[in-house]
């Protein structure tokens, strides 16, 4: 039997048998709030790995979940149809917040294009090859420049995707290796950083107390993201891979980036000037990261008399980001004229190639938008906290337990902000007399940080394995890689850093001390990777001998 047959059979069989589940919790009539939120997004997800492709995979997911809300809701068949087209696209169309990354994508794309067009990433691609020797030296320098641009997640993928692009197709990194070298600086550094979007919605979730002091506490805790930095830097230097992404790493030093027939993208656009310097793609990149702080601080109200951080606390990321890109565009164009590198009918011919580059994301973005609205309906949140809540009793191992509940919501509705502001409300009714005492003492107890920390990491990397995630999609357009390809390769590092995150998060529960919980997370993490490099390296030993013996 074909393994793609193989594949499809086990499929059908994990669906069958989850449908099964769900019948014994609840009848379809009964589906909102129960086991069958979560159907939609395991199907879509499943036919995604499964098929390769995308789009389908998650239009069937919409549907499947617009199936059963409409029987749920008696709404018959004009039902299924008025949930997918009103309530699903056009709704999330519709949204101001959705928009503006829209916008946000549309105008990075068209930036990208003209930093291409008047020579810059050339440039920088000649001036990296004389400063950059090596395939290390390349992946540490994208990791470097993600740490860098830590304010917004979705900045961070495309910014670091268009700058880094040519340096690594130069040393022959593969496409899906520089999408998740993207990927893991993007989420994971935003939430350790206190000046971020992110900092912003987590100081907002919980009430009565300091969110940006709560933030900073949790950041020592916070296992996956410290431990994903960990794991891009070890990899990077050692240059040990596995699972799919060492196939891809191979067929890449061998000439191959991408290892798929569909690269998805278009060449990147030409340089239509050979003077372009260095300058013309550092200074539109930093204008760029400029112009978006103070987006994201004018809708914080900043400029109306509110403090730095309490700005930051307030903001609104999307319309911030769209503000920013916008008047930056502006700014680089001017630019680029003033040092005649483009002419005016180049720069108004890079809007339309810029808006090209992006339409891949702008549909998948839309169909799992669509998808998340399913999941909503079926109120997916509310049958994940009745879980939590019936967990609540085993105090110590809560952390563990939120964490990987935490994890699979993620994965299911590809949205970490939802995530956690399910979950973190959730754990301070848990503790709410231990933080009835914070008004008094003015100290948040180790088990709360302890918890929201938890819930953070498991938010974080479920997005970070999640196909429908925005960020995990904002990856493979910044490195302009087949989307399936960069989940597929992704999945089993993220996966390990979460097998150890699981284990400190127990540790957690005995012992409230961060230096022994970090302490022994980072040398569990090291002795993991230790080992899969042995591993490896005994496999390649061994086919190096059975390719002797043949000879």
């Amino acid at each position: 039997m074909k393994k793609k047959h193989l594949g499809k059979i086990v499929f059908a069989l994990f669906i069958a048998v989850f449908v099964g589940c769900c019948f014994a919790q609840a009848p379809i009539t009964q589906a909102v709030g129960s086991m069958w939120a979560l159907l939609p997004p395991i199907v879509a997800i499943g036919l995604a790995l499964m098929t390769k492709e995308v789009y389908s995979s998650l239009f069937i997911g919409i549907i499947t979940g617009s199936v059963v809300f409409a029987i749920a809701s008696d709404t018959g068949f004009p039902g299924v149809f008025n949930t997918i087209v009103r309530d699903g696209f056009v709704a999330n169309l519709a949204d101001a917040d959705n928009v503006g990354i829209l916008l946000f994508l549309v105008v990075l794309g068209v930036i990208v294009v003209l930093m291409n067009k008047a020579g810059g990433s050339r440039a920088y691609g000649e001036w990296a090859a004389k400063h950059i020797k090596t395939r290390a030296g390349a992946s540490l320098s994208t990791f470097l420049l993600g740490v860098l641009i830590f304010v917004d997640d979705y900045f961070n993928c495309l910014t670091v995707g268009s700058v880094m692009r040519p340096v690594t197709d130069k040393h022959k990194v593969s496409r899906a290796k520089l999408a998740y070298l993207i990927d893991a600086t993007a989420a994971p550094v935003c939430i350790i950083a206190p000046i971020s979007s992110w900092a912003a919605a987590v100081s907002g979730t919980v009430k009565g107390v300091n969110g940006i002091q709560l933030f900073i506490r949790t950041i020592p805790y916070n296992l996956y993201a410290l431990l994903t930095l960990a794991m891009v830097v070890y990899i990077a230097i050692s240059g040990v891979d596995f699972g799919k992404m060492k196939l891809h790493e191979d067929n890449a030093k061998k000439g191959d980036l991408f290892t798929s027939k569909s690269t998805v993208y278009p060449e990147d656009a030409k340089p239509e000037h050979t003077r372009g310097k260095v300058i013309d793609l550092l200074l539109p990149v930093i204008i760029l990261i400029a112009m978006c702080v103070l987006g994201m601080l004018y809708t914080g109200g900043f400029f109306s008399g509110a403090g730095f951080v309490d700005a930051l606390a307030e903001c609104n990321a999307s319309y911030g980001l769209s503000l920013g890109s916008i008047g930056a565009l502006l700014i680089i164009i001017v630019y680029y004229l003033g040092r005649r590198v483009l002419s005016f009918s180049q720069c108004m011919d890079a809007i339309p190639a810029g808006f090209k580059q992006m339409v891949p994301a702008i549909l998948i973005l839309t169909f799992a938008w669509t998808l998340k609205t399913m999941t909503s309906n079926l109120e997916a949140g509310t049958f994940v906290s009745q879980l939590v809540e019936s967990a609540s009793a085993v105090r110590i191992l809560l952390p563990a337990i939120l964490f990987v509940v935490a994890l699979g919501l993620s994965f299911a509705t590809g949205t970490s902000w939802g995530t956690f502001g399910i979950l973190i409300p959730i754990v301070t009714e848990v503790f709410r007399d231990d933080l009835a005492s914070v008004t008094t003492s003015g100290s948040i107890p180790a088990t709360v940080i302890i918890c929201i920390s938890a819930c953070l990491a498991g938010a974080v990397c479920g997005d970070h394995c999640s196909p429908i995630s925005d960020t995990t999609i904002m990856a493979s357009t910044g490195a302009q890689c087949d989307h399936v390809n960069h989940v597929e390769t992704q999945l089993p590092y993220a996966m390990t850093v979460a097998g150890v995150c699981v284990c400190g998060y127990i540790l957690s529960g005995f012992v409230q001390n961060v230096f022994v919980v970090l302490g022994c997370s980072l040398a569990a993490m090291a002795g993991v990777l230790i080992l899969i490099k042995h591993i490896e390296k005994s496999s390649n030993n061994k086919i190096v001998e059975k390719k002797g013996e043949k000879t």
